[in-house]
C-alpha cells in the first residue's frame, strides 16, 4: 500500500451520532419542504374544515404521537365550526368530555390557528384561560409555535406574528391571543373567550374555592367579550362537582349549547344538540373511544380513581361527595361486627336484564330488622353476568344464608317476567321465596330507606363489600350503578310490609 492511500485511510473517520441525526433531520426537513411545495393546494383544501386541519397539523404539534381519530373529535370540531360560520346562535358552547380526549389541543390551540389561517379571520382576538398558569402557558406556546412553524408559514404566509410572548402574541392584522389564569380574568376582552377547565381537581371540592370560581365566571367572564351578541364563549371541561361552572350554566339555564360525551354511554342521557349532532352510540355502556380507552383501561380508572371521581370526570355526572339522596355522614359510626340477636332477615335480588351492559349488575342485599326496630345491612353479593351464572349465584347464596332468611325476587311486568319469577321460585324450592311486582321508579322506592338512614336507624355489618356499597348509595341517583340501592329498597319494602312474609328470628 502506497503512502498516499495510507494517509487517506488514516484521515478518514466515521460520522458521529449527532452528525447522523442532524443529517437525518436535514433530509426530513427537505422532504417536507418538497411535499409542501408539491401538495400545497391539496393540503389547503383538506384544511377547509377544522377536522381536516386537525389531521393535517397534528404532526407539527405531536410528531411522536400518532393521531387516533374518533367520532368525538368530529363532534368537537363541528360545534366549533358552527361558531366560526355563525350557525350556532348565540355562539355559546359548553363541552363536557373526559380527560385525555384532546379537548385542549382542539379548542385552545388548533381552532385559533385554523380561524386565522384557512378561514382568513386574522383579526380575531382570543382570550384564553384555565385554572392556573401551567395549561395557559402550555397551550399559548403550542398555538404560537404552530403558527411560526415552517409548515404553517408555507401554507398561510399572510399570517405574520409581530409579538411572540409566552402568554401573549399578536399578528400584523391586529389579531391577538392573551392567555391568563382564570383568577386574573380582568381588564381583558376578546372575540373568543375560551375557558378550559376553570376548576382544578384540588380546589373544586372546597366550597369557598368553587364558589369563588363560579362567581368569577358569572360576574367576570361573561362581560369579557368585544361584542355580547357576536363574540363567542367556549367552556370545555370535565365535571368535578355538581355546583361547578358547568353545573352553574345548566342550573341557571344559560344559553349554551351543551355537548356532553361521557366515557360510557348512558341511553337516558343521550346527547343531541341544535346543530344536528347526536351521540352515535346505542348500547348501554358503549365506550367513547375504545382504541385509546379500551375496557381494561376504563375498569382500571374506576378502580384507581374511585366511584365519585370517575362519575364526574369521565361520566360528566358528578354527585356531591357528601352524597346525593343518601349522605355519607349518616353512616359514620354505624358499622357493627355482628347483627343483634333476634334480627329478622330478607335477601332481595335486583336482577340485571343483560350482562352486556356495563351499568347493569345483579345484586342481592341481605337486610334485617332488629328487635329494637332498627335495620341492619348484613351482606351484599353482586355479579355482572346473566342466565345460568346468576341462577347459580342465587341458589348458592340461599344455601349460605340458610332457610331462616327470606328470599325476595322482583317480578317484571308481562308474561316473560311471570315466567322468570316462577322459574326462580321453583329453583328455590325448600326456601321461603316470594316474587312480587315492584311499583314506582327507583328513586321513589329508595325514599323510605333513605329516611331511616337519615334518622340513624340503619347499621352495616363490617365486610369487604362495605366501601363499594356506600359509594353506590352516596352516588345515587346519579351513579351508573343502582342495583345495590334497588336491592336494598326492595328488601326494606319487604321488611316494612312484614305481614306478607313469615319472617324468622335469627340469633
Amino acid at each position: 500500500m502506497n503512502s498516499s492511500l495510507r494517509s487517506t485511510l488514516s484521515s478518514a473517520r466515521l460520522p458521529t451520532l449527532a452528525e447522523v441525526r442532524a443529517e437525518i433531520r436535514r433530509r426530513e426537513i427537505q422532504k417536507e419542504r418538497e411535499r409542501l411545495a408539491r401538495d400545497a393546494d391539496a393540503i389547503r383544501a383538506r384544511c377547509s374544515t377544522l377536522a381536516g386541519f386537525v389531521r393535517e397539523a397534528w404532526h407539527v404539534l405531536e410528531p411522536n404521537a400518532r393521531l387516533v381519530w374518533n367520532w368525538h373529535l368530529d363532534a368537537l370540531c363541528a360545534h366549533l365550526e358552527a361558531i366560526t360560520f355563525g350557525t350556532m346562535q348565540p355562539p355559546r358552547l359548553l363541552a363536557n368530555v373526559p380527560p385525555g380526549s384532546s379537548k385542549s389541543l382542539i379548542c385552545s390551540v388548533l381552532w385559533q390557528a385554523w380561524e386565522w389561517g384557512p378561514c382568513g379571520k386574522q383579526s380575531l382576538r382570543y382570550l384564553t384561560t384555565a385554572f392556573n398558569d401551567v395549561p395557559v402557558k402550555r397551550d399559548t406556546r403550542k398555538c404560537r409555535d404552530l403558527i411560526l412553524s415552517e409548515w404553517y408559514r408555507a401554507l398561510w404566509p399572510e399570517v405574520v406574528l409581530t409579538r411572540t410572548g409566552e402568554t401573549s402574541f399578536a399578528n400584523s392584522s391586529t389579531g391577538t391571543r392573551e392567555g391568563v389564569a382564570f383568577g386574573s380574568l380582568t381588564s381583558q376582552r376578546g372575540d373568543r373567550l375560551i375557558i378550559d377547565d376553570p376548576h382544578s381537581t384540588e380546589t373544586a371540592e372546597s366550597p369557598t374555592e368553587r364558589q369563588t370560581t363560579t362567581r368569577r365566571f358569572r360576574e367576570g367572564a361573561m362581560n369579557r367579550l368585544n361584542d355580547q351578541e357576536r363574540s363567542a364563549i367556549v367552556v370545555v371541561m370535565q365535571r368535578l362537582h355538581a355546583e361547578d361552572v358547568s353545573g352553574t350554566i345548566l342550573k341557571l339555564g344559560m344559553e349554551f349549547v351543551h355537548l356532553c360525551l361521557p366515557m360510557e354511554f348512558e341511553p337516558e342521557r343521550k346527547c343531541r344538540t341544535v346543530i344536528g349532532f347526536e351521540d352515535p352510540r346505542t348500547a348501554d355502556g358503549e365506550l367513547l373511544d375504545p382504541i385509546r380507552f379500551p375496557p381494561k383501561a376504563v375498569e382500571a380508572l374506576k378502580r384507581d380513581m374511585g366511584s365519585y371521581a370517575y362519575a364526574g370526570q369521565y361520566q360528566q355526572r358528578p354527585t356531591p361527595r357528601e352524597g346525593g339522596m343518601f349522605k355519607r355522614a349518616w353512616f359514620e359510626g354505624k358499622t357493627i361486627q355482628v347483627a343483634p340477636a333476634g334480627t329478622k332477615w330478607v335477601r332481595h335480588w335486583d336482577l340485571a336484564a343483560t350482562a352486556r351492559s356495563n351499568s347493569a349488575r345483579t345484586a342481592g342485599v341481605k337486610l334485617g330488622r332488629a328487635p329494637d326496630g332498627s335495620f341492619v345491612v348484613g351482606h351484599v353479593v353482586k355479579i355482572q353476568d346473566e342466565g345460568p351464572a346468576v341462577r347459580r349465584l342465587i341458589k348458592a347464596t340461599a344455601e349460605t344464608d340458610g332457610h331462616s332468611v327470606q328470599i325476595s325476587i322482583p317480578q317484571d311486568p308481562g308474561q316473560a317476567g311471570k315466567v322468570q319469577s316462577k322459574d326462580m321460585i321453583a329453583m328455590l324450592a325448600g326456601y321461603r321465596a316470594h316474587a312480587e311486582p315492584e311499583t314506582g321508579d327507583k328513586v321513589t322506592r329508595a325514599e323510605p330507606l333513605a329516611a331511616q338512614c337519615e334518622a340513624g336507624n340503619v347499621w352495616i355489618v363490617s365486610g369487604t363489600w362495605n366501601d363499594d356499597y356506600l359509594d353506590e348509595l352516596c352516588l345515587f341517583p346519579g351513579g351508573s350503578f343502582k342495583d345495590q340501592v334497588d336491592a336494598s329498597s326492595g328488601a326494606f319494602g319487604r321488611l316494612a310490609n312484614a305481614s306478607r312474609f313469615t319472617l324468622a328470628n335469627v340469633s
